[in-house]
């Protein structure tokens, strides 16, 4: 995967730099940055991976956990 940014007319370099941060940023290559720093444990890992999975699941059938008990 390569992200390539080409010099515009008239644009400086950190115009420059903040279109490539935003397309490292849309690709998820930060992201992936970040997790790679520092060591993650399998059950963390894991762990990780279920709360995604029933994030997404809730998102999908528009059922939210209650903030406060009635």
């Amino acid at each position: 995967m390569t992200i390539r940014v080409k010099a515009r007319n008239n644009e400086s370099a950190e115009q420059i730099m903040r279109r490539f941060k935003k397309m490292c940023e849309k690709e998820g290559l930060t992201k992936d940055i970040k997790r790679q720093a520092y060591y993650e444990k399998p059950s963390e890992r894991r762990r990780r991976s279920f709360r995604k999975t029933i994030k997404r699941a809730q998102q999908l059938s528009g059922i939210g956990l209650p903030t406060k008990p009635e």
